[in-house]
């Protein structure tokens, strides 16, 4: 579709509303199922114990956890621009197809007991891809919505792809529930038809637009920027936490508390389903009140939920370690839809005070949409080595310790290190995100 334009109301009315809708509709679906093919082996680790042919240490399951996030992360920046070079349609059409790779590669050894750790993480590398389509579909949403709305728009995106998280698991706990323990193929083979669909779908209804067809420079503007790297940092602390947290929480439940697959299983997808839910409010309240603002509170109450996990650990409760968790998925979740909404913002204002300094209007509103998406590749890429760190420290402490305080200890001093940060340069003091950054140049 040529000369799309979003910010013209009448347009906007005319139909371009119910064309955004319906893209924004297929998008999620294809990133809910590509990170559900990312979250896999979040689930399957559950399932790998001596009666399953598939004896591996603690620290060897962290590894099939931390592969396919660190190569989803790592994905996320070509997976970004090849939506702005092949088309949105087109490359969500790939995105979901390509899945077919693990899924099937990970049904085959799944059933062969005694298949060596290596095999596991090679597949698990290519799931990463699943994680890498959060990046495309985001840059490609953005393009279909007026700025007014994009924090809603890219919560619900966000959040509808996120909640892949929570239903892979939902998918575990009934497998275990019904079949036991010893089937981890079955949890797998859900998903190979809803990748057809997906991609049958995208290639139908979905659109091709001009204005994500950035040219290939914007993101080596976007790494200029010095907001775009404020922003990845933060980003860090939501997304990597959400992100982190869902793929170990079972582990961690098995080696905090000695739970077994299914007691795991029955609670590991409470917190990625609210945090998802979260985030679409994230970027509403974004809307409303400022990134900043609803981003420094979300950090704060990070610092409360990470000191309550502490004092849970110390004291052996189950109750309030699930409390202080469910408080971090929450909360991580707001941020995540939060912290995007300040990208489009900061941006905005940068075009503005070029317009105000006598530059066309056209083009510096066009440059802050371009790099508004390279941004967001670069923050979700960056933000998803999150997750990466988290279940790195969580692989030490467990290791040295035995308990996960050291990791606590850790994550409380890194929220600290973003409070400050939000606090200082993002204060978020207007509604609707107007001043939410502080009137320097970007």
């Amino acid at each position: 579709m040529r000369n799309w334009d979003p910010d013209d109301e009448a347009a906007w009315e005319a139909g371009g509303r119910l064309v955004a809708r319906r893209n924004l509709i297929l998008s999620i679906l294809s990133e809910h199922i590509g990170f559900s093919v990312w979250s896999l082996w979040s689930v399957l680790v559950l399932f790998m114990s001596p009666e399953t042919g598939f004896g591996f240490s603690a620290g060897e399951k962290f590894l099939l956890v931390v592969v396919p996030t660190m190569v989803g992360a790592v994905l996320r920046l070509p997976y970004s621009y090849a939506v702005t070079r092949f088309g949105g349609r087109n490359w969500t059409v790939f995105a979901s197809a390509v899945l077919f790779v693990p899924t099937l590669a990970t049904l085959y050894f799944i059933q062969r007991p005694g298949t060596p750790l290596w095999v596991f993480l090679l597949i698990g590398a290519t799931a990463g891809a699943g994680g890498a389509n959060f990046a495309s579909s985001m840059t490609n949403i953005t393009g279909f919505y007026p700025q007014r709305l994009q924090g809603w728009a890219l919560g619900l995106n966000a959040g509808g792809g996120n909640l892949g998280v929570a239903v892979v698991q939902i998918v575990g706990l009934l497998v275990i529930a019904t079949a036991g323990s010893t089937h981890p193929s079955y949890v797998v083979a859900v998903y190979l038809p809803l990748i057809g669909v997906a991609a049958l779908l995208s290639a139908l209804f979905m659109d091709n637009i001009d204005t994500v067809r950035t040219d290939p420079g914007a993101q080596r503007e976007a790494v200029r920027e010095r907001h775009t790297w404020w922003i990845s940092l933060l980003y860090v602390g939501t997304f990597g936490s959400f992100i982190g947290y869902g793929f170990a929480f079972g582990l961690v439940l098995q080696l905090q508390f000695g739970s077994t697959p299914l007691e795991a299983a029955r609670l590991t997808f409470l917190g990625p389903l609210i945090g998802s839910l979260a985030r679409p409010f994230g970027g509403w309240a974004a809307d409303r009140w400022g990134g900043g603002r609803v981003t420094l509170w979300a950090y704060i109450g990070m610092l409360a939920g990470t000191a309550l996990l502490l004092v849970a650990s110390a004291r052996e409760s189950l109750g309030l370690f699930l409390a202080g968790f469910t408080a971090l998925f929450v909360l991580s979740g707001i941020g995540n839809g939060s912290t995007y909404k300040m990208i489009p913002v900061v941006f905005g204002l940068g075009a503005e005070r070029e317009v105000a300094a006598g530059r066309d209007a056209t083009r510096a509103f066009a440059r802050a949409r371009r790099l508004s998406g390279a941004a967001i590749a670069i923050a979700g890429a960056v933000g998803a080595l999150g997750g990466v760190a988290i279940n790195m420290a969580f692989r030490s402490s467990y290791a040295s310790s035995g308990t996960g305080d050291k990791a606590f200890w850790g994550f409380l001093a890194f929220y600290a290190v973003c409070v400050v940060v939000v606090r200082k340069v993002y204060p978020g003091s207007a509604r609707g995100g107007r001043g939410a950054v502080r009137r320097a140049g970007t």
